[in-house]
């Protein structure tokens, strides 16, 4: 009986033995299985944030590039204050783009580096990235260049236009000068006087002197009346009696009367009428 006893509490023994070396061992594939994938998500974390920021840089190249196609657009009608507008707003935005880009490719540079990722081909896209914005920047450089020699251009132009602008006007107000000198000119070569009036008032105003018509130096010349022998083809004396005192030719002229009995005259040749005097007196009672 004892040795049964004992037999069977060696074989307990062994049992539990046997149980805590496969605890153990278990125990110790876990910590390994754990150790491996905070490995995996280590490098999983380091990737995903080495691909996002090269997504952002090549959204940039995109958008660089849509921005200068707009600036080459709006280039062809630089005179335009829109297409300014356009040229200035973009031109800015890429200049702020490209630093983004540039300041984005030297993270990635240095979190490859850091990293335990050795990817020899996400390196040569790195250097791929880079050499695609050094190319745009010599792009944006030539633009610059061109733009700035349009400006310069422009201004050139404008400043001819500017000297145009103001010769234009010179000339401009040197013509209307000229040209109302010649409209008074004119005016005055198509200028006459006439009067009439009793004898004493001709007499009195030294018209009428000793029996002849404006022989007196001093006659009184804002007793006149001024018109334009172009226009000016009928006159009216308000009176049933009237003679014409200063010499006209014969043929140029009518003296009639209207339906109240009083004369009035009508030009028929100005420039005949008025060919040896420019100034009419006319004597009526």
């Amino acid at each position: 009986m004892k040795k049964i006893l004992l037999f069977v509490a060696c074989a307990l023994g062994l049992s539990a033995c046997n149980m805590t070396g496969g605890q153990q061992q278990q125990d110790a594939v876990q910590q390994e299985r754990d150790s491996l994938q905070r490995i995996i998500n280590e490098k999983d974390m380091e990737l995903d944030d080495i691909l996002g920021i090269f997504n952002e840089v090549q959204e940039g190249i995109r958008r660089i590039n849509e921005a200068e196609g707009r600036v080459t657009i709006a280039e062809g009608n630089p005179e335009s204050a829109s297409s300014k507008d356009v040229i200035r707003d973009n031109m800015d935005f890429i200049k702020q783009a490209m630093q983004q880009n540039r300041e984005m490719i030297a993270q990635l540079q240095e979190k490859l580096k850091n990293s335990s990722i050795k990817n020899t081909k996400m390196q040569k896209t790195i250097e791929s990235l880079q050499a695609q914005i050094d190319a745009q920047s010599a792009r944006i450089q030539e633009l610059e260049a061109s733009l700035a020699e349009k400006d310069a251009l422009i201004e050139s132009q404008g400043e001819a236009i500017a000297g145009l602008s103001n010769d234009v006007a010179s000339l401009t107000e040197e013509n209307k000068q000229k040209a109302e000198k010649v409209q008074q000119q004119d005016k005055e070569l198509n200028s006459a006087w006439f009067v009439f009036g009793t004898k004493s008032e001709l007499k009195e105003q030294k018209i009428l002197s000793s029996g002849d018509v404006l022989k007196s130096g001093d006659f009184n010349k804002d007793y006149f009346t001024k018109i334009d022998i172009r226009y000016d083809k009928d006159i009216r004396f308000y009176s049933k009696s009237a003679q014409l005192l200063s010499t006209h030719p014969a043929g140029s002229y009518q003296l009639t009367k209207d339906k109240q009995g009083q004369y009035e005259l009508h030009i028929t040749d100005p420039q005949k009428f008025w060919s040896v005097s420019k100034y009419l007196v006319v004597l009526v009672k």
